[in-house]
């Protein structure tokens, strides 16, 4: 007896709260007014946004061309290093997120115990990376089509990706949610099939090729181009990684943050390993960094996909095309993504006035309509593919988003950082914080040091991108364009306001606003229930 009112008492504490219970304050990001974004994501869709997500082109396609000018081991070392700079990011972001589910996530935070101006800048910084991204998926998308029918315009297929992006809007977040989920699925099961028959081409069972062990890390070798070619890695790597913060963003369209956000950061951990570096050290031994095939590897040349590559050169017949359909499929995942994430991060600028106000309008269904306008029209950039220039005008679209990922991550580490330095001076105890990262705010440290050194190593490679090359101006804006916008805006933010301040000051800050209730009994009860499960489920949830 005593047992089923214990539990019972634990389902009350931690049952799910309704979007009714959140308060309606614009001063901590929630939407104002009777329309309000729809909390329509369940667990089973976080997860799979935090370990499918953004897997697409910047892993099938764009790690060719960094394995080409890297190496292997460069390729696997900076992949390494970015993995795990993010693994500390989204603990640091899943903290925040569970106390403050907010829409806007790590730009609210940011603007609360930040700056203002900072904030601005790194949310307008990261919607226009989104907004100039969608137009190169959906040609990248249309490349993909061209494996198969090379004699069809790629109008064609750009019109019928983009109607299909408008369909899944009209679901709002639940469709969003469930296409994410489907595609993340076909995603991984894409990888893990890759690595089992990575495995087998690498020890001879399939092709001519046969036993190739370690071959390829020796001759041509495990490095290429020194440093140059070792730091121009980094920019690849988090293009590939780029929407892993996608999770905090979805906080504030989750039925149950509290659980669905630490579940989710943890998939982060096994994206990382298993997808990404597992995946990345088999394909360099299996394929040769010299091969010039690889210098087409971009973001819309699937013929030149490393991974297509492989499983054509072990004599593979369908495979190769199998693995484009899953490329074409992760890149539509990834367009799915852009419309996400920057439609929730301008309604969120907009509704602290960092926007035109019309963009912070929430129809009936929970879904930002003119912000999904603003992100479609955008997505019609993409005809410009049709045009002669279309290569010199992608490459400056990119390159507004080339340094956004560090600038984003590096300013949630911050955030970490200075809340729990507030938390400390305002006499609140860590027993008040329902989850906490493994590392505590040391993690958020080596998360801030890592960017720094991605920041620094990408700098040196934009102004020398291969040894012995002479700085080029054109060269280097492609690489690090971001750097200027972000400063133009955080500036622009300080004169308009005329608050010069470098951060916000500390009884500025209310730690109580949009702070989500926590009953510290209820989840000691939970971990108790939790230490009498059989210790297979103990490891599992652990894990998982």
């Amino acid at each position: 007896m005593a047992d089923i009112e214990k539990a019972a008492s634990v389902k009350s504490a931690r049952q799910v709260p309704t979007p009714e219970q959140f308060p309606v304050d614009e001063d901590v990001g929630t939407v104002n007014g009777s329309n309000a974004l729809k909390r329509d994501l369940k667990g089973r869709h976080m997860q799979m946004i935090a370990i499918g997500g953004s897997i697409g082109a910047g892993l099938f396609v764009g790690s060719g061309g960094a394995l080409h000018n890297g190496g292997p081991a460069s390729l696997v070392i900076c992949y390494m290093i970015v993995g795990v700079m993010l693994l500390f990011t989204c603990q640091a972001l899943a903290e925040l997120a569970v106390l403050y589910p907010v829409n806007g996530a790590f730009y609210t935070y940011v603007v609360r115990f930040v700056d203002p101006s900072w904030g601005f800048a790194i949310g307008w910084d990261y919607a226009i990376s989104w907004l100039t991204i969608l137009p190169f998926e959906l040609t990248a998308a249309s490349v993909t089509i061209r494996f198969w029918r090379e004699d069809l315009n790629e109008g064609i297929w750009i019109a019928t990706f983009l109607v299909i992006l408008i369909i899944i809007q009209v679901f709002g977040v639940r469709g969003y949610g469930e296409v994410e989920f489907f595609l993340s699925c076909i995603k991984i099961a894409a990888c893990t099939g890759f690595i089992i028959l990575g495995i087998i081409i690498n020890c001879g069972g399939v092709g001519n090729q046969g036993y190739l062990g370690a071959k390829y890390w020796h001759d041509p070798g495990a490095f290429n181009n020194g440093f140059n070619g070792f730091a121009s890695v980094f920019v690849v790597a988090a293009f590939a990684f780029g929407g892993t913060e996608m999770v905090g963003l979805a906080a504030a369209e989750s039925a149950n943050p509290a659980k669905s956000i630490p579940q989710a950061t943890k998939q982060v951990f096994w994206r990382i390993c298993f997808f990404y570096v597992v995946n990345l050290f088999i394909l360099g031994l299996i394929l040769p960094s010299n091969d010039d095939r690889l210098l087409g590897a971009s973001g819309a040349n699937t013929k030149a996909s490393p991974f297509v590559l492989a499983i054509q050169d072990a004599g593979i017949k369908v495979l190769p095309s199998i693995f484009n359909a899953v490329i074409t499929i992760s890149v539509i995942s990834v367009a799915n993504s852009c419309t996400f994430g920057s439609t929730r991060t301008m309604q969120a600028l907009a509704e602290r006035g960092m926007a035109p106000k019309i963009l912070a309008y929430v129809d009936k269904a929970g879904r930002p309509i003119w912000c999904i306008a603003v992100q479609l029209a955008f997505g019609l950039l993409a005809f410009i593919g049709e045009s002669g220039q279309s290569g010199t005008i992608f490459n400056w679209l990119l390159a507004l988003s080339g340094l956004s990922y560090f600038f984003v991550w590096g300013s949630i580490c911050l955030t970490h950082i200075r809340f729990r330095y507030v938390w400390n001076a305002k006499g609140r105890s860590l027993d008040e914080i329902p989850y906490k990262p493994n590392l505590g705010v040391y993690g958020s440290y080596v998360g801030l040091f890592l960017n720094i050194i991605c920041l620094i190593a990408t700098f040196y490679s934009a102004l020398y991108p291969s040894a012995g090359a002479t700085p080029d101006a054109s060269v280097f804006f492609q690489s690090y364009l971001a750097l200027p916008i972000v400063l133009a805006l955080y500036v622009f933010w300080k004169a308009y306001t005329r608050d010069w301040r470098l951060y916000v000051p500390l009884d500025d800050i209310d730690l109580n606003a949009g702070l989500r209730e926590y009953i510290p009994e209820a989840d000691e009860e939970y971990k108790v229930e939790r230490s009498w499960a059989s210790l297979p489920k103990r490891i599992v949830r652990g894990l998982f």
